[in-house]
């Protein structure tokens, strides 16, 4: 099913935007590594329904994803992607390979296949083939991509603010760290929430309703260590 890469054949990586779906960490940081490597934007999601979340409205060119998932079998992750979207491009990664599951990708249009363990190159060419080289962005493509970002992180900023108004569990957790690790937000982000900064907040996300700016004056008036 794999495509050997042409002797002296090279790539530039475009800033294409990939989905990876697998619920075992190290698995994910290591393909991630991989993916960011070769210059590819990468977001991880462990459960199939994190995935979906994560699917709408982010503009995601590929998807790899496992199919054994904690909460609902990748085979359907994949079902709902491609009815959210049929277009997408999926490669399916799996140590628990079967003739009636690749019959089924084959039905749904996954574009390969990938039984673990497989080893970083291919990855990188099931990859490669999912982005041909010459499909390259244009300036208008790479406006619309940071322009995409911000949003994310003006809603993912928001979406902080919000659980912790709901969640005094979440809220205590900001001061321990680690409560922002499952949002898509830069360093500078996560220390803009959990210090309550409120100029940064203002200048990169906007005016906040005054339920929101109460809960930054609360952050602001505690001692953060």
């Amino acid at each position: 099913m794999h495509i050997s890469q042409q002797q002296g054949e090279s790539y530039a990586p475009d800033l294409h935007h990939i989905l990876l779906v697998e619920d075992e960490p190290n698995v994910a940081k290591g393909l991630e590594l991989i993916l960011s490597d070769e210059g590819y934007g990468v977001e991880i999601a462990p459960t199939g329904r994190s995935a979906l979340e994560k699917f709408q409205g982010n503009g995601f060119d590929l998807v790899v994803s496992d199919l054994r998932l904690p909460d609902i079998d990748g085979l359907e992750v994949i079902k709902d992607i491609k009815q959210l979207r049929p277009e997408v491009k999926v490669i399916i990664i799996t140590g628990y390979p079967s003739v009636s599951s690749a019959v089924d990708a084959v039905r749904m249009g996954v574009m390969d296949y990938l039984r673990k363990p497989f080893s970083d190159e291919d990855l990188v060419q099931a990859v490669r083939k999912a982005f041909p080289a010459g499909n390259q962005f244009t300036m208008e493509n790479l406006l619309a991509e940071s322009e995409r970002k911000v949003l994310i992180q003006k809603k993912e900023v928001i979406r902080a603010i919000e659980t912790a108004l709901q969640n005094s569990d979440f809220n205590a957790r900001l001061d321990r760290g680690g409560a922002l690790d499952g949002y898509n937000l830069t360093d500078e982000a996560k220390a803009a929430v959990v210090t309550g900064d409120l100029n940064w907040i203002r200048r990169h996300v906007g005016q906040l309703s005054e339920e929101q700016l109460g809960w930054i004056y609360s952050r602001l008036e505690r001692e953060i260590y």
